[in-house]
C-alpha cells in the first residue's frame, strides 16, 4: 500500500471531525437525541409513511433539518473550496446491493457508524463499543476478502 502523501489533508480531516463532534454533542444538549444518521432517518420516514400525528412528532423537525444540513454542506463547501472528485467503480447494482446490507445491518445493529461510532462511544456505551467492533471489524475482512483474496481492484 502506498500512501499519497499530498492527498493527506490533517488538518481539513481535524475540522470535519470537529464539526461531526460539535454538531452530535448540541443535538444530544439540546434536543437529547443521538445525532445517529440511521435512527434520524428512520424516525422521519417512520412518521411521513405513518400519515397521522404520531406520539414521536416533536423531533421530527430537528430530525429534518439535520439531515438537510448533511445534504447542505458538500454544497456550501464549493463555496470556499474545491470538493475532492470521488469516483465508484462498480456497477448500479452493486451499489444497490450494498445500500441494501447497510440499511439491513443498521436495523439489526440499531444504529450507524455516527449513532455508535461517534455518539455511543462518546458517551461510553459497551453496546456502542461491540456494535463498532463488529461493523469496523466486518469492513476490514471484507475488503481483505475482496481485494486480497478475489483479487478485485477497487
Amino acid at each position: 500500500m502506498n500512501i499519497e502523501w499530498s492527498l493527506f489533508t490533517p488538518w481539513s480531516a481535524l475540522a470535519g471531525g470537529v464539526l461531526i463532534g460539535l454538531a452530535a454533542a448540541l443535538l444530544i444538549l439540546a434536543n437529547g437525541r443521538i445525532a445517529g444518521i440511521s435512527g434520524l432517518l428512520g424516525g422521519l420516514l417512520d412518521g411521513m409513511f405513518a400519515g397521522s400525528a404520531q406520539a414521536g412528532d416533536e423531533g421530527r423537525g430537528e430530525a429534518a433539518l439535520f439531515l438537510l444540513g448533511l445534504l447542505a454542506a458538500p454544497l456550501l463547501w464549493q463555496l470556499f473550496a474545491t470538493v475532492p472528485e470521488s469516483h465508484f467503480s462498480g456497477s448500479p447494482i452493486t451499489l444497490v446491493v450494498a445500500g441494501l446490507l447497510v440499511g439491513v445491518g443498521t436495523r439489526y445493529g440499531s444504529g450507524c457508524t455516527s449513532g455508535h461510532g461517534v455518539c455511543g462511544l462518546s458517551r461510553l456505551s459497551p453496546r456502542s463499543l461491540i456494535a463498532t467492533l463488529c461493523f469496523m471489524g466486518a469492513g476490514f475482512v471484507t475488503v481483505h476478502v475482496v481485494r486480497h483474496l478475489l483479487g478485485v481492484a477497487v
